[in-house]
């Protein structure tokens, strides 16, 4: 008797396919939370600096020894662009068994992530228009540079979403071996930049670096089905790459911009922040089983993250927005300027200025909620698969 030979794979990433093509609630969980992380850290960490014809802003890290340390759990950028990777794996394979392909995979990212941001920046150049016929103010400009700087990720993000299918693709064929030579490259073009005095390899750094996050996004359930040795040996090694790395004067300890220091690790990025992925994509995947039990067992967790997933996007869409109108009232008010340094008065406001915008953001997010509403309403909705609604809530 013969039997037929076993056609092996074509890889063994074959294997890697998402965990499921419905909702992965810790995916959820790490997009909301990656999000609202980065709008306290806005609202708590922001010191504003008036001047007769400016405006900037700063932070306490420079002038407060030891605070550069909490940017290392708090800027959570890279961990957003790596759920990011996961979630559009999950969005394209739907796309393809419901007989799409990428242009019917890039309108839907789009649609979703730009018409919000652009009712945004063309809200405040308007508004910003508007005030300039009436007042002489030096520093409006910057003011409206700085509610709407929040939106740069949108724009990599957006070509992440063109490049996905791409990224998928090569996933597939060549599985790890891809962030070898994106991680690799990253370094390649910060020589480059730092030391052959190519300042536009920073700028490529942009794809390469929030590329590589993105693509390890795709190794999702690998990291998740992996003994938790693999998440400690990720933790450890972007702590001491990190520690390397910023140790030895090669870069800034912050991985947010400090005034003063030499260049920031976030703009462009360098290859600390590939480091800081790895370190903060090791704590992730730690955590994964504790709080999969905490969703599954409490009502309140999975409230707190089904409440966070809906709003988490807007909010920080808006945030900016709500502090800006947050500062102007209590000026109105009461003619009080914030400290424009990390005094002892500065840091016993922070409790006001956690709250404060809440109260101006939260409005304009459920009115431009109901305005999205009413316009899905008003289309007509042709579902294409008993999914669809499952599916299309990662973004």
């Amino acid at each position: 008797m013969t039997t037929e030979p076993r056609r092996a794979p074509d890889t063994i990433w074959a294997s890697t396919e998402p965990l499921t093509s419905r909702r992965e609630y810790y995916v959820d969980f790490l997009r909301a939370v990656s999000l609202l992380v980065v709008v306290v850290f806005h609202w708590g960490f922001t010191i504003l600096i008036f001047e007769a014809d400016s405006l900037r802003a700063d932070n306490p890290i420079g002038s407060t020894p030891g605070v550069w340390l909490l940017t290392w759990v708090l800027q959570v950028m890279p961990l957003f662009f790596f759920v990011g990777g996961y979630a559009h794996w999950i969005v394209w394979k739907k796309t393809v068994e419901r007989g799409g392909g990428w242009a019917r995979f890039v309108a839907g990212r789009l649609k979703r992530l730009l018409t919000p941001a652009a009712w945004v920046g063309g809200s405040w150049v308007a508004i910003g228009v508007v005030i300039a016929q009436f007042h002489s103010i030096g520093w409006l400009r910057d003011a409206i540079g700085l509610i709407v700087l929040p939106l740069w990720f949108l724009g990599i993000y957006s070509l992440l979403v063109l490049l996905a299918p791409l990224a998928i693709w090569a996933h597939r064929r060549w599985g790890p071996i891809v962030l070898v030579w994106l991680a690799g490259s990253a370094a390649v073009f910060d020589v480059l930049r730092f030391s052959h005095g190519q300042d536009w390899a920073g700028y490529v750094n942009f794809v390469v670096i929030w590329g590589f996050c993105h693509q390890l996004g795709l190794h999702y359930r690998l990291l998740a089905e992996a003994p938790r040795q693999v998440g400690w040996m990720l933790l450890w090694a972007g702590v001491f790459a990190l520690t390397a790395l910023t140790s030895f004067g090669l870069y800034p300890r912050s991985m947010v911009g400090i005034p003063g220091d030499r260049f920031s690790n976030m703009g462009p990025p360098t290859l600390a922040i590939v480091a800081l992925l790895v370190l903060q994509v090791g704590l992730a995947t730690l955590l994964r089983p504790w709080v999969l039990e905490r969703l599954e067992a409490s009502r309140r967790w999975a409230g707190f993250s089904e409440l966070a997933n809906r709003f988490s996007l807007p909010v920080y869409l808006f945030h900016t927005s709500g502090y800006a109108l947050a500062v102007a009232a209590v000026y109105g008010l009461t003619r009080y300027v914030a400290p424009p340094e990390a005094s002892a008065e500065w840091w016993l406001q922070r409790p006001l200025w956690l709250l404060a915008p809440i109260v101006f953001t939260m409005p304009i997010v459920t009115i431009s909620a109901r305005m999205m509403t009413r316009s899905q309403r008003a289309r007509p909705v042709v579902p294409r698969g008993p999914e669809r609604h499952d599916s299309e809530r990662f973004w």
